[in-house]
């Protein structure tokens, strides 16, 4: 049974960084959907700016700045019918693969969880498939917090279903250290008025915790797509 994303999200005042996809009720649309969340006054001064027809993360205040190397990255990228949406620099490495013809497994199967101890933030993936209408969703994780082991776990919808869509996210929960999110993408419903999905995601995250939210929804048939950007730190 799908869950509803707002209860998830209003349940866990620090899931991280989070990504869901699906399809629209109508069929008409895929909807995604990018967050991020931060304790630090480091990962806290970021915005999302647009990027061509992807987004970047920027330092909000460059003063504040104190390690861009884990927080600045392109969260998603474009590639003809192909988006690509992470919580990393690994976004960079899967379009370049997808570019040279190989997969999304292939590029993550050349990159591990972040070098963040004690946490090992996980690296969490998404591609969607506009061709074919199909994503993918993965996460990398530390051994059980053991950084001398990685496991790599891979989730397809080849198939999916009006109406519903997938989620998965970084953190279980807030700790110190931060357990790592554990199982399958949970299942949620998704709504058809682009909206009501967006303002919902924002206004469930945790008030203390979130940073931004960038959504979209790309019309299946004509590939013409709308999206919006919230910013804390801008006032959203």
């Amino acid at each position: 049974m799908a869950e509803d994303l707002k209860d998830i999200l209003k349940s866990n005042e620090y899931p991280g960084r989070g990504i869901a996809i699906g399809v629209t009720p109508d069929g008409e649309n895929i909807a995604i959907a990018y967050f991020t969340m931060g304790r630090s006054t480091n990962s806290r001064n970021r915005i999302f700016i647009e990027d061509g027809d992807g987004i970047m993360n920027q330092a909000h205040d460059p003063a504040l700045m104190t390690d861009p190397s884990l927080v600045i990255y392109a969260p998603v990228r474009v590639l003809g019918n192909l988006v690509v949406v992470t919580n990393g620099d690994q976004t960079d490495t899967i379009y370049e693969y997808l570019k040279d013809g190989k997969s999304f497994e292939e590029a993550l199967n050349t990159r591990t969880f972040e070098p963040d101890p004690p946490n090992y933030t996980p690296r969490i993936s998404g591609l969607i498939n506009l061709s074919n209408v199909s994503y993918k969703l993965s996460i990398l994780k530390s051994a059980e917090g053991n950084p001398d082991g990685v496991c790599r776990y891979f989730f397809n919808c080849d198939k999916p279903i009006a109406g519903i869509g997938h989620f998965i996210h970084t953190y279980q929960c807030d700790g110190n250290p931060i357990p790592s999110y554990k199982g399958e993408p949970h299942q949620i419903s998704i709504n058809n008025d682009f909206n009501t999905f967006s303002i919902e995601i924002w206004k469930s995250l945790n008030q203390n915790n979130k940073v931004s939210l960038f959504t979209r929804f790309i019309n299946i048939k004509t590939g013409k797509s709308a999206s919006k950007i919230f910013n804390k730190n801008l006032g959203a």
